[in-house]
């Protein structure tokens, strides 16, 4: 059974998300779709609707109440589209391009964004080596479940313009690692709700110093 707009508001609660009419619905939508074809090509090992709702799109969105994105955003490896699509239900005005290398997912990331009326939304089937080495720079960049995760930060950093940001979603113990890493310097650490150990960590080329979670 389909989740009601209360429901999803609730499920929403921990992550001091509080969502309009508008973002329910596109919300609502994005979620149908990804049961529905999460049957037949795997975007999610997640299956049950609630969980959905604050394994995916709470802890994406969550990212809101501590920046207000603007300009381009480049999402890494973006699967079912968590963070960089579903971000767009918060900020509808970010030009967003989704990397991902599965065409069948690139598909699915199409549809919702049809479906949902995102606008200023690519679906690339490049890879970061490729926008890397390219002249094109973003404002923020984001990354969760993906490997590599030293490589595609050095990566990450070319392609960030002299004040953007990234936003990584990884487990304490990764991000303790990375702070070692001096690609980017690390600005800020919030842990996720309702997560076992996850957080976000943000790093840009601005100058700033870390603070410790």
């Amino acid at each position: 059974m389909m989740l009601s707009a209360s429901r999803i508001q609730k499920l929403l609660q921990p992550f001091g998300l509080q969502l309009d009419s508008h973002q329910v619905s596109q919300l609502k939508t994005y979620l149908e779709l990804l049961l529905r074809w999460n049957a037949r090509i795997n975007l999610t090992a997640i299956r049950n609707a609630e969980e959905c709702v604050t394994r995916h799109f709470g802890e994406s969105l969550f990212l809101s109440c501590h920046e207000q994105l603007r300009g381009r955003l480049l999402d890494i490896g973006s699967g079912a589209g968590f963070p960089g699509l579903a971000l767009k239900i918060i900020f509808p005005k970010l030009e967003t391009t989704l990397l991902e290398p599965v065409a069948k997912k690139r598909a699915f990331l199409k549809e919702v964004a049809r479906q949902c009326d995102f606008e200023k939304v690519v679906v690339s089937s490049q890879r970061l080596e490729e926008i890397s080495g390219s002249d094109l720079r973003f404002d923020t960049a984001t990354a969760r479940a993906v490997g590599q995760i030293e490589r595609l930060v050095t990566q990450a950093a070319s392609i960030l313009v002299q004040d953007g940001k990234f936003h990584l979603w990884l487990s304490r113990e990764q991000a303790a690692s990375l702070k070692r890493h001096t690609a980017l310097q690390w600005v800020r650490q919030v842990d996720i709700p309702l997560s076992r150990g996850r957080v976000i960590l943000t790093g840009g080329l601005c100058q700033s110093t870390f603070i410790a979670p």
